[in-house]
């Protein structure tokens, strides 16, 4: 009896181990503008044949998403910019989405080390975080010719693109005080 228990034991072990380590995991990216004054560092998810936005989407429009996968994507800036209308201080920021048909509001939330947009969508964590925000604009959204299989984050001296699937979208960045 101990003996069938531990061999049932043991193959329970391996399976839930074998599943584990079988997950396929998202990449995860550093990528720099060409004069390395802007940084993103994401988790790069990618669609495998899945809706990505919208009501059947992976990502619902109207929901924060953490743009990325696993860890909340994160942003730093060499130098102070305008993102958008809003000035912001050069430093490390989280970059959060809402993605929607027509517009996306880009949010820097000041938090590091986050997981997800777990606390940032719960709602008593949430509104602490939300504290933590420190601009949040609104862009234009595209729809690509093509879908793009793997969530793609480019950030160059004057924009940082976002594109998956059939959506895209361009956040205006310019240095304070001249250009790069």
């Amino acid at each position: 009896m101990k003996k069938g228990l531990l061999v049932c034991l043991a193959l329970l072990i391996t399976a839930t181990s074998t599943l584990v380590f079988a997950q396929a995991k998202s990449p995860h990216l550093k990528v720099e503008s060409p004069s390395k004054s802007v940084k993103v560092v994401y988790g790069q998810p990618s669609k495998r044949g899945r809706v990505i936005f919208g009501a059947d989407g992976l990502e619902k429009y109207g929901k924060v998403w953490r743009t990325g996968a696993d860890e909340a994507t994160e942003i730093t800036f060499a130098k102070d910019v305008m993102f958008g209308d809003k000035m912001v201080k050069a430093g490390t920021y989280t970059l959060f989405t809402i993605p929607d048909e027509k517009e996306w509001t880009v949010i820097l939330n000041s938090k590091l080390g986050q997981w997800g947009a777990y606390d940032y969508i719960d709602p008593v964590k949430g509104v602490e975080l939300k504290k933590k925000d420190v601009a949040q604009i609104k862009v234009p959204a595209k729809t690509n010719a093509t879908p793009v299989e793997k969530l793609t984050i480019t950030p160059t001296d004057s924009q940082v693109s976002i594109a998956w699937d059939m959506a895209s979208i361009a956040i205006p960045i310019k240095p304070v005080g001249g250009t790069n």
